[in-house]
């Protein structure tokens, strides 16, 4: 979970558990057991909703950064192969090539 998300949930509980307190103290005139049942409900909502997003961001970590290896691969010899070309051939044949900028 992201810590903004973890602060809230602590935050919503303590609040849902001092509305409790209120509420069995003084009863439901200001505040019923319903909305508090609903706001608990939202909440458990959310905890699930980050706890997946987070299994989620776990199994992407080790993706991307497989990705970001073959990206930087791919841009080496990309590199080595204009260099090249630009050595061995002149400036106009070079769009021949698929290079499109020039010295």
């Amino acid at each position: 979970m992201s810590k903004t998300t973890d602060t809230q949930i602590e935050k919503s509980r303590s609040l849902i558990a001092g509305l409790r307190k209120h509420v069995s103290i003084k009863g439901e005139a200001d505040f019923s057991e319903k909305e508090i049942a609903a706001m608990e409900s939202t909440l458990l909502q959310l905890q699930e909703a980050s706890a997946e997003v987070t299994r989620l961001r776990d199994e992407l970590t080790p993706k991307v950064k497989r990705m970001n290896e073959m990206l930087d691969a791919v841009k080496t010899a990309y590199n080595v192969q204009k260099k090249k070309l630009k050595g061995f051939y002149p400036q106009e044949q070079w769009l021949d090539y698929g290079i499109p900028d020039k010295r």
